[in-house]
């Protein structure tokens, strides 16, 4: 990997990216982009959201990876509106809250309208409407802003160890991620560890112990904080704990939701980094070809992949496909309030064309399981 860093007369950092991307195990040309379960109708759903991975995020990553992409091989494509209830640019929190209840809300809060009153996830409509299992995988602590808001409910994203007890109290049936202070490092000296043992769940705290895990709670929490980047010894972690969670939610018959996010797009969204941005975007993309493998396979399964919101203003100001490289720039080191794009598969993925709001997955998700 190589690049070189220049800076332009406005003080914004641009940055010519190469990178050889080999050809990896996870991933997947769909060339059957109708999968259709009994009736039509999905059983199964996986959500994937690139935390701030717009449409430049993508064609950067396809630009250096050789137009090779699991994402985009998916014919049923869409866009997104991201506004919050408060401002037209939304964060993590207000943005995933509107994702999984389909309630917009004001900026900072989780899992609740902008009156303060708790909102229903997906995830707990279809585990009481349908008795689905559901599961979250983050490279970020699972306590962040996109996972938590399908599971917890609090005033304040940043409120860590209150978001913990809500796991504790809602009880995904997998999740896996950073945030391990969280539940063992807390203020109130309470160890939530010990309780989610005792409530039944296996707690790995490595890779090597999820892979080999047999119950089907499993609480994977492999860092104090939130992960590594990707290229600083993650390795291959969200896609093969997208692989594990799936093995381990297939095996209830009534189905699954699983979401799944790439939090560290937006990071390097934050940092105007091009070269952190594209790694992970490609690490996510592997996510998503192990979705998809699972999804051909089974044919009863929806994959959305999409994003909460665009980080950076990211732009492309030059690049060449024959050495696989890009020139970008960057106009905020914040979030932005473009439309962000929408990727789907399998049946129902026709529901998530179009341009919608992203208020609307909640909708369409319910529509397609038929859920009254």
């Amino acid at each position: 990997m190589k690049h070189n860093i220049m800076k332009t007369r406005l003080g914004i950092t641009v940055l010519l990216l190469v990178i050889g991307f080999f050809v990896s195990s996870y991933s997947v040309v769909c060339d059957d982009n109708k999968p259709k379960g009994p009736e039509g109708r999905a059983k199964n759903v996986i959500l994937m959201i690139g935390d701030g991975m717009g449409i430049t995020q993508v064609s950067g990553t396809m630009t250096v990876s050789g137009n090779k992409l699991n994402m985009t091989t998916t014919k049923n494509i869409g866009f997104a509106r991201t506004q919050s209830y408060d401002n037209y640019v939304t964060d993590s929190a207000a943005g995933g809250t509107a994702i999984a209840s389909g309630k917009k809300t004001r900026n900072g809060m989780i899992g609740m309208g902008p009156d303060s009153i708790n909102v229903e996830p997906i995830t707990e409509l279809l585990r009481r409407k349908k008795k689905m299992s559901y599961g979250l995988v983050s490279t970020s602590a699972v306590t962040h802003a996109t996972p938590a808001s399908f599971v917890a409910h609090n005033i304040n994203r940043n409120d860590y160890e209150g978001i913990a007890l809500d796991f504790v109290r809602y009880q995904p049936d997998v999740f896996i991620g950073g945030g391990k202070s969280n539940f063992v490092k807390r203020r109130d000296q309470r160890n939530l560890v010990k309780v989610l043992e005792n409530d039944g769940y296996e707690v790995v705290f490595t890779m090597e112990d999820l892979l080999k895990v047999k119950t089907e709670k499993v609480a994977g929490l492999l860092a104090d904080g939130h992960l590594p980047r990707y290229s600083e010894g993650r390795d291959y972690m969200l896609a093969e704990a997208t692989n594990a969670a799936l093995g381990i939610l297939s095996r209830n018959d009534n189905g699954f939701f699983l979401m799944v996010e790439g939090s560290q797009i937006d990071w390097g969204g934050h940092d105007n980094n091009p070269q952190y941005v594209i790694e992970e975007t490609y690490d996510f993309d592997l996510a998503v070809g192990v979705a998809l493998q699972f999804a051909a396979r089974d044919k009863n399964t929806l994959i959305i992949v999409t994003a909460d919101h665009e980080t950076g203003g990211m732009a492309l100001t030059g690049g060449n496909l024959e050495d696989r490289s890009v020139l970008a720039s960057f106009s905020t080191n914040g979030h932005t309030g473009v439309v962000v794009p929408v990727f789907s598969f399998g049946p129902g993925a026709e529901n998530f064309t179009g341009f919608f709001d992203n208020t609307e997955y909640y909708v369409k998700i319910k529509e397609t399981l038929r859920v009254r």
